[in-house]
């Protein structure tokens, strides 16, 4: 299976759980202004979308979307998500607060917003990213293990410093203790981010 990414986009949460889930897979970067591959391929012909992330199955069949793709990789590895009658559910809500109300919030941010909508937005990234901090259920969203959500909410916090955003502490303290993670260590590394 091969994993499109660009370097820092949503599609590093991908790449962090297909490495935290010990999935085997192959990885390539694409160019978003070019919709070039790094081997040269024209990137809309395997995701016509012509975004970041896509997921090329060993069947042939292509996953997109961080959402689809993150529920995938923890159905592959149920450790991923939190147990429980309600664990899948759970899940798929945090995943979709995470893609609808903060990564949505941050595109003043890459589409040369003015100063004004980058201030508004930041208001409206610190207020989502402070429910999740209260609701937190110990050192991950769901408690003591981590899960495909957590991979997602760090790659925004890693926006959020970016843009020089401000964050609750817990989640600052929660964005350094992923930082430690092999997963993470592995799959910034082969992004170029470390």
């Amino acid at each position: 299976m091969k994993l499109y990414f660009a370097p820092g986009a949503c599609s590093l949460a991908d790449h962090i759980a297909l490495h935290e889930a010990g999935l085997s897979f192959e990885h390539e970067k694409v160019d978003l202004k070019t919709k070039l591959t790094e081997t040269g391929a024209d990137f809309t012909t395997i995701n016509p979308k012509g975004y970041v992330p896509t997921l090329v199955l060993d069947t042939g069949e292509t996953l997109t979307e961080n959402v689809a793709i993150l529920d995938w990789i923890a159905h592959r590895q149920t450790a991923l998500r939190p147990s429980g009658e309600m664990g899948h559910t759970h899940l798929l809500q945090a995943l979709a607060y995470v893609s609808t109300e903060i990564h949505k919030s941050f595109k003043p941010f890459f589409s040369g917003g003015s100063a004004d909508e980058k201030a508004k937005a930041g208001e409206v990234i610190l207020k989502r990213m402070t429910y999740l901090a209260v609701t937190m259920q110990g050192d991950y969203l769901f408690g003591p293990d981590v899960s495909v959500a957590d991979f997602y909410l760090f790659v925004m916090l890693l926006w959020a410093r970016k843009n020089s955003l401000e964050t609750p502490a817990k989640l600052a303290d929660f964005r350094d203790r992923l930082m430690e993670r092999p997963s993470v260590r592995t799959a910034m590394t082969h992004e170029g981010l470390v």
